[in-house]
């Protein structure tokens, strides 16, 4: 007899509906404030090792606690008070939550040291609640130079209450705000309530997996008689895309293309934007008769504003989880939305609103559980970033898109942001364009924040070790004051990332790149083999411009300075870098690398964020002569096709491998002697190469997309794929770049990029180089 399968699928993004499970982070020099009841108990634990963990516990009548917890006070915790004092200074949202909590910075008693700085990645520590207290923690950090490691690094904070309730459901996250009015909407209800123009709504899905259709009407419209509402179709269509996203393009609109509303903050990234709020002939037709259902509790909430009901209401449905296949049919699945996100909403007119708590239990819509929403209102008054969250893992606390350091600067240049990997980076400069920002590149100098880049400190006796095992090139022969371009790879051969390694020292490195999980990669690799190193995370406190183009060395030649034991910046080698400062030896400190991602010559400039402006605005005081320009992403794009140079999710992915991805120069397999991760499986993948990366020159002036079909000259079969594609301005030609069956990678080689469906229309494009522009290099070694 078989025993019943039984269905266990792993989610770990849903951790926090563990009954009486929280988890919590305490940001890099930040400050975690967090309540415990008797019998509750607290784990602290230091994520990246080499951090310090403070502690102060208040009782109920704001005294020392830290008996409760069996700790002791130490004279070296002065940390927390200074940090909250200077967040409570300059931050409302600080001194909101500090008066929930009755905490004042300066009347807060002793702390303690959890433990020394000097703890291994994983350390943690698990006090006993005996008396209900409030409890600080923070991981206590300051600014560091360019050139230092010694980062502070995040804490993670474990709460396993003692006693939760026997409906668990998670604690509602912090107010963005200060709150005009808030309530919460249980499954199989709705409710409807009015906003006025530039009033916020923040709709919140409690536990994680639970629907909310939301509908709005005009209030001077409806106070009219006429009834005009929230349109998804318009609002599809305005945007050109499928799922409402934050920024610019993320309003929605009324069937006259009025704005409505627009999407400040969204922590989930997918919605339902096509079908219709579940409706009673839905579940009638799954043998449901009398269900509950979101189109009929609308329609009985907004009667009571003179709105007619109907049988089926086309809402927008906040955390659903639906999309279109291949064969145009929609499809669902379980809410991408974990316990606490959100969408926040600004009101652009005075609005009445309707949202409601999906019942759908016989499918996967709510997660098979359906649970609360809860709606919180914000003051007009209010402002908020505009931002996506972002998680380096699923089960990760989400982090908001940020603004780099030199944020200041280029939002003075223009309005036009994209989120990059979680940071608002410019598309395209006012004034300027893509094509005046290529050519200013090209021809004089171009200055671009890449601050949304990774960097991971890697320190220690064990660095040099590690890093020769993850990378594919020999890390040995990296010499101090070098840079090497590498990959990363899985075990199958399949790519991580790409990157740079800086070498700042015998067992100092710093690793650059694109993805926030190459951190974590390192780290479990250095457990899995017990070294002694340590992989900070250093993106927040290191961020970074480049400064390319011809006349990049004279204008940086002006800017920086250098010790005597460091190179000149006129005689800094390609892949090479200096530490110095801006412009005289009591200027703020500066690393400099000859790197870059334009096929020109060209510099990259690191400094810590309270720096930036400083940098940037002496730069444009020495560049404007020189005819210095602002670079986007949309002219970078052009010229790193340009020069051959690839891109993650474009050029490669987990299932490339670097020869596929046109990188095979970094895996030196002949002169590496020492194994690496992936070495096995890429020696068979060179041995037997199934795909290459080549070069496409297109006949005419259609263009090609990223995804296009690839076929032989008049054959049907799909043989590549297009992975990048741009118009060259200075070869005025529409060019490619191509993944394509080795058989047909040889140079001259005629093929066909494939249109509408493929077979309707063909563009003609001969097979080349990968590397269109200046393929011997000779200006980016000048």
């Amino acid at each position: 007899m078989l025993p019943p399968v039984i269905s266990r699928p792993r989610e770990p993004a849903l951790f926090a509906r563990a009954p009486g499970v929280e988890y919590h982070r305490v940001a890099p020099a930040g400050v975690t404030v967090v309540a415990l009841a008797a019998g509750d108990r607290l784990t602290v634990i230091d994520v990246e090792g080499l951090q310090a963990a403070e502690l102060i516990a208040v009782d109920e009548q704001g005294l020392q606690a830290l008996a409760s917890l069996g700790l002791a006070p130490n004279a070296a915790a002065t940390y927390i008070p200074e940090a909250l004092q200077q967040r409570a200074q300059a931050d409302r949202d600080w001194q909101r939550r500090l008066a929930r909590h009755q905490l004042q910075p300066a009347q807060l008693p002793p702390g303690t040291l959890l433990w020394p700085a000097e703890q291994p990645a994983g350390s943690q520590r698990t006090l006993l609640a005996e008396h209900p207290v409030t409890v600080l923690v923070a991981a206590p950090g300051s600014a560091e130079d360019v050139n230092q490691q010694q980062r502070a690094s995040e804490l993670q904070l474990i709460i396993q209450r003692a006693h939760p309730s026997a409906l668990w459901l998670p604690p509602l996250p912090e107010p963005l705000a200060e709150v005009v009015d808030e309530f919460t909407i249980h499954p199989g209800t709705a409710r409807d309530y009015q906003v006025q123009a530039g009033q916020y709504i923040q709709v919140l899905d409690v536990a994680g997996r639970q629907c909310s259709d939301f509908v709005a009407f005009d209030q001077r419209s409806l106070d009219r008689g006429r009834e005009i509402d929230l349109d998804p179709t318009v609002t599809r269509t305005l945007n050109s895309s499928a799922y409402p996203g934050p920024g610019l393009y993320s309003r929605f609109y009324d069937r006259h293309m009025q704005p409505m509303l627009e999407v400040v903050r969204d922590t989930v990234g997918r919605h339902d934007t096509f079908a219709l709020a579940c409706t009673a002939r839905y579940y009638e037709s799954q043998g449901y008769f009398g269900h509950a259902n979101c189109s009929d509790n609308l329609s009985r909430v907004l009667a009571r504003h003179g709105v007619e009901g109907r049988p089926g209401w086309p809402a927008i449905n906040f955390f659903f989880n639906t999309g279109v296949n291949a064969e145009q049919q929609l499809t669902l699945d379980e809410p991408w939305s974990r316990p606490g996100d959100y969408v926040l909403l600004k009101a652009m007119n005075d609005l009445v609103c309707a949202s409601s708590s999906c019942p759908d239990d016989i499918d996967p819509a709510n997660g098979w559980q359906p649970t609360d929403i809860h709606i919180r209102i914000y003051s007009a008054k209010e402002r908020f970033s505009i931002a996506m969250a972002h998680r380096k893992t699923p089960d990760a606390e989400p982090v908001l898109t940020r603004e780099s350091g030199f944020h200041p600067g280029t939002s003075a240049l223009t309005s036009h942001f994209a989120d990059y990997r979680g940071w608002w980076l410019p598309s395209h400069f006012n004034g300027f364009g893509a094509i005046e920002e290529y050519y200013g590149c090209r021809e004089k100098v171009a200055v671009m924040d890449l601050s949304a880049l990774r960097k991971f400190e890697v320190i220690g006796p064990d660095a040099e070790a590690l890093l020769n095992y993850c990378l594919t090139r020999d890390v040995r022969k990296l010499a101090v004051g070098q840079v090497v371009y590498s990959a990363m790879c899985y075990s199958h051969g399949g790519m991580l990332d790409d990157g740079t390694l800086l070498r700042l020292g015998p067992d100092n490195f710093r690793w650059v790149c694109g993805e926030d999980y190459a951190g974590i990669w390192l780290r479990e690799q250095a457990q899995q083999l017990g070294m002694k190193v340590w992989i900070k995370s250093a993106s927040e406190q290191i961020h970074n411009i480049a400064v390319q183009g011809p006349l990049s060395r004279e204008l940086l030649s002006q800017l920086v300075w250098t010790p005597g034991s460091q190179p000149a910046l006129t005689e800094l080698g390609w892949f090479r870098l200096l530490t110095g400062r801006l412009d005289d030896y009591n200027g703020c400190p500066l690393m400099v690398t000859r790197t870059g991602y334009t096929g020109e010559l060209g510099y990259e400039l690191w400094c810590h964020p309270q720096d930036a402006m400083t940098v940037w605005q002496r730069l444009w005081q020495l560049g404007a002569p020189l005819g210095l320009v602002p670079l986007g992403l949309q002219a970078l794009d052009m010229l790193r096709i340009e020069a051959g140079l690839i891109f993650a999710g474009y050029e490669f992915c987990d299932q490339t491998d670097p020869y596929e991805a046109g990188i095979g120069f970094c895996v030196p397999l002949k002169s590496k002697q020492d194994d690496f991760i992936g070495r096995s499986a890429l020696e068979q993948r060179q041995a037997h190469p199934q795909r290459k990366l080549v070069g496409l020159l297109l006949e005419g002036n259609e263009t090609a997309a990223h995804g296009d079909c690839v076929h032989a000259e008049d054959q049907r079969a799909q043989i590549g794929v297009i992975t990048s594609a741009t118009r060259s301005p200075v070869l005025q030609r529409n060019i490619a770049l191509c993944r394509v069956d080795a058989g047909y990678a040889q140079p001259g080689t005629r093929l066909q990029i494939g249109k509408l469906d493929g077979q309707q229309k063909r563009i003609g494009a001969e097979v080349c180089g990968t590397v269109f522009y200046d393929p011997d290099k000779s200006r980016v070694r000048s």
